[in-house]
């Protein structure tokens, strides 16, 4: 089934109901979404030669033609590759290289960087434009039949070991994750609204079926991305509002709602992943915003669905382990399975730690021309996730780093996760990074990166009674680095790498 049938459906079943909103301006109800994007994948089809199965780009900030375009080519029966619209003209030359796609995408402010990463003007598709809206009048096309595992995404990976993978998510695939949401995050009702302040060509855009399937609104903020002060305009004004954030982004949204005293009624839920949540972040944020949040622990290669830390369990706050459950990220989602497993792939006892691998309707079909690859990290039926974690008791999953992030110092393992937790419960931090900076003694040694908070920085000597009083003496930081900001994509996942990389041109 094509992943925009939802969209046709919903048009079908709530014709006159609002469904695309600028900031809190009506664009569209469901009927004129539907017969626009059927319209312009007529004009892909038509005009710009776009057959099924052929790749075409997204190079995009947030804007509300952003859904049309994604839905217009899933429509037309080919396949969207959505770019980080923050990636450089060489790294977007490879992605539409490595893609072969066929047309591209392009807001108007990006147009000129497009045509730097050598995307033909022929192909380009500037959202927005006279062009965009004439060709959204044009005749429709019928929708094009695809079958469950035809690719329907190609989703390029962020590259951190090397070239970015292009995984292929099938339609199969996005429907299971569609029906993931309902069960194990959040339900949705007519009258919510996603709101769309972290990137779309990312998770956020991901949640758009869930809610199209609803017959809910979608929300474009006029800002186009994320502004504290206007989400709370909006969730006062537009109403039950729902989006994803990285953590960073809550710990925004809290401090501002702190600050300025603003209420929070308006926000019915918000789906935070993409990094670590600190246990003390977020019990500030259950304090100020209330019972409003849902995790969520996925990856490209198996899109938001592996595991989900429900409302009701960070609710739970009587169970006698509720303090170790809010630091994990939740249980398996129904439509997976989840282990914990050593180098062998055997799975190891609850509680120790190993990697994560997982199976299901959301894994993906495989790496774009990367078999290599794909049978690398599939292997056994499995896909490996590069994550290491352990299982308890209970199924709830606790992540420690990503492998490539675990610190080895003097042959013991130390996960970065575990001493930002305990820096952060200082009251002058206020967000923290550890990575582990070559030494000729001990292989690796710990270096903290500080951003101060309200009360400014304070000295090592503090910093290193906290970790003791904490954590293990071999695990405490060896350096202090404070630092106006810490380097984090658009997304707000702050870039280890280039902390790395930093230490490294020190020498």
């Amino acid at each position: 089934m094509n992943i925009s049938h939802l969209l046709r459906r919903s048009a079908q079943v709530f014709p006159s109901r609002p469904a695309l909103l600028a900031g809190e301006r009506v664009l569209h109800d469901y009927r004129q979404l539907a017969a626009r994007v059927a319209a312009l994948a007529g004009h892909l089809r038509t005009r710009c030669g776009v057959a099924p199965g052929d790749r075409v780009a997204i190079f995009s900030a947030n804007c509300p033609q952003y859904l049309e375009a994604l839905h217009a080519i899933h429509w037309a029966g080919a396949v969207s590759v959505p770019v980080n619209y923050k990636l450089h003209a060489r790294e977007l030359a490879y992605v539409l290289e490595h893609s072969g796609a066929h047309a591209v995408c392009v807001s108007g402010a990006l147009r000129d960087a497009a045509l730097a990463a050598g995307a033909a003007p022929a192909t380009l598709q500037e959202l927005g434009s006279d062009a965009w809206e004439q060709a959204a009048q044009g005749p429709a096309l019928e929708m094009h039949a695809c079958a469950p595992q035809d690719v329907a995404s190609l989703f390029y990976t962020s590259g951190t070991t090397g070239r970015p993978k292009g995984v292929m998510q099938t339609h199969r695939n996005l429907l299971a994750m569609t029906m993931a949401y309902f069960t194990d995050v959040d339900d949705v009702h007519p009258d919510d609204a996603m709101v769309y302040a972290a990137p779309m060509s990312h998770g956020a855009g991901l949640y758009n079926y869930a809610h199209m399937l609803r017959g809910a609104r979608h929300v474009v903020p006029e800002s186009g991305g994320f502004d504290p002060a206007e989400l709370v305009r909006l969730a006062a004004s537009v109403g039950r509002l729902s989006f994803f954030a990285a953590p960073t982004m809550v710990h925004r949204l809290v401090e501002h709602v702190r600050r300025a005293g603003a209420a929070a009624d308006g926000f019915k839920t918000i789906v935070y992943g993409g990094g670590p949540m600190y246990v003390e972040d977020l019990r500030r944020a259950l304090d100020t915003l209330g019972q409003k949040f849902v995790q969520i622990y996925g990856q490209g290669e198996s899109p938001m669905t592996i595991t989900a830390l429900a409302r009701a369990h960070l609710a739970d706050t009587a169970h006698p382990r509720w303090a170790e459950r809010i630091a994990s990220v939740g249980v398996a989602h129904a439509c997976v399975e989840v282990r914990v497993v050593d180098a062998e792939d055997r799975p190891v006892p609850a509680g120790e730690p190993g990697e994560v691998v997982v199976r299901g309707e959301t894994v993906m079909a495989g790496y774009w021309a990367n078999e290599e690859a794909t049978a690398a990290t599939l292997r056994g039926g499995w896909l490996h996730t590069g994550d290491v974690g352990s299982l308890d008791a209970d199924g709830f999953l606790t992540l420690r780093d990503r492998s490539k992030d675990v610190i080895i110092s003097g042959g013991s393992n130390i996960y970065p996760r575990e001493v930002e937790e305990v820096l952060l419960l200082h009251p002058h931090v206020s967000e923290a990074a550890v990575v582990g900076q070559r030494d000729a003694e001990w292989g690796e040694v710990v270096v903290a990166f500080l951003v101060a908070g309200e009360g400014g920085a304070v000295d090592d000597a503090a910093l290193d009674a906290l970790c003791l009083d904490h954590i293990a003496r071999f695990k405490r930081p060896k350096e202090y680095r404070w630092v106006p900001a810490l380097p984090k994509n658009s997304y707000g996942k702050v870039l280890k790498t280039e902390l790395r990389a930093w230490l490294q041109a020190e020498g």
